[in-house]
């Protein structure tokens, strides 16, 4: 039997959708049995518990709840004197119930998989279980956007490592990974050390994962780069096509453009489980109708305002032919192609280079002059 673990925090009612989807993907891509075990709150709604139910149902699979607020209150209430900023920042209060882990599990249970609610599981999840953990507390990939200075991540990570408490190249990501409970079990007290350093040492922002860098990253098990494959830098250096992976749509880097494959990918999932009803599809519909009537108004502000001028436009990749056609761009005028993550700088450097000259692009093959 494997075991997977999720943490769960949903105040408005619509995260629960995510962490399904995961665990959907997951079911999907697995032949051995499964359990999903769900650590969850007071916020999450009988509708939601039922879907999930639903989705394990449907796979012959099982899973699990775990109200924390009710099983492990003291614990809770520990994190929360400790990490008091977790409330009011980027993060939810259920990154830090995999810290509750060993107060939770059977002992039967000797390892877990966790996994973040933002991730598509496209492979059997059996070839991760199936790692030898030998005498390390956890396995985990190596932070993929350390390699990348100008990565706005970077910068989040910087506090840890500059003072010398983890090593760059050890940095790992805490948003997939395979845990030894035999020994994480005895490691009661060294988490409540690295929650002590957390709130002695305000500078750091990656919370739960800084923490968890702080006390293993010098010791635990490197997985190979496929086990967490970041979105983000995929885009960036143009690797699109799929492959057999655990894709991390951290910092949600996902969107309704079905020409994107991670998109559709993460699409193809979703419309599948519960949560996809006629409420879904009408806020699909709205934050589409929204963009457009945005772009619409804005190319209605841009055409008064240059009127025969000549214009330039800075487009990602991706979205070269609708701007054209939303603009109705002539050949007479530049586009200047970029990354989505493009760090602004850089485009404002193409911007002084390519005035008065010509520009050349896979997507635009032919030459624009200003």
């Amino acid at each position: 039997m494997i075991h997977v673990c999720f943490g769960l925090y949903d105040k408005t009612g619509r995260y629960s959708k995510f962490t399904g989807t995961t665990m959907f993907s997951l079911f999907a891509n697995t032949k051995s049995e499964v359990t999903a075990h769900i650590l969850h709150d007071n916020t999450l709604t009988q509708d939601s518990l039922d879907k999930f139910s639903v989705v394990a149902n449907q796979f012959n699979q099982r899973v699990k709840f775990y109200n924390v607020e009710t099983l492990c209150a003291d614990g809770l209430a520990e994190i929360k004197r400790l990490v008091p900023t977790v409330s009011g920042s980027r993060y939810s209060i259920a990154t830090f119930y995999r810290f509750l882990i060993p107060q939770l599990f059977s002992s039967d249970i000797e390892k877990i998989i966790y996994l973040d609610s933002d991730i598509i599981v496209n492979l059997d999840v059996s070839e991760l279980w199936q790692i030898d953990l030998g005498d390390k507390v956890l396995a985990a990939a190596p932070e993929a956007v350390i390699n990348h200075l100008d990565h706005p991540f970077h910068a989040k990570t910087k506090f840890i490592m500059a003072k010398g408490f983890v090593a760059y190249e050890d940095y790992f990501c805490a948003g997939v990974l395979l845990v030894n409970l035999k020994i994480l079990r005895g490691e009661q007290e060294k988490l409540s050390r690295g929650l002590k350093f957390f709130n002695e040492n305000p500078e750091m922002d990656n919370f739960d994962q800084d923490i968890l860098n702080y006390l293993y990253s010098k010791d635990y098990v490197k997985l190979p780069e496929n086990f967490h494959v970041f979105i983000g830098i995929e885009r960036r250096v143009g690797k699109n096509n799929l492959r057999a992976a655990i894709y991390h749509y951290a910092g949600w880097t996902c969107g309704l453009n079905m020409n994107d494959p991670f998109n559709r990918l993460w699409m193809k999932y979703f419309i599948q489980t519960p949560w996809f009803d006629e409420e879904s599809i009408g806020r699909l519909y709205n934050g589409s109708k929204k963009i457009q009537d945005s772009l619409r108004g804005t190319m209605i502000k841009l055409t008064a305002l240059i009127s025969g001028k000549t214009r330039g436009f800075i487009v990602s990749k991706g979205d070269v032919d609708a701007i054209k056609k939303l603009f109705a761009v002539r050949n007479d005028e530049e586009l200047i192609i970029v990354e989505r993550d493009t760090p602004r700088q850089e485009i404002f450097e193409r911007m002084n280079v390519s005035r008065g000259k010509k520009i050349r692009s896979e997507e635009h093959t032919s030459e624009l002059q200003s």
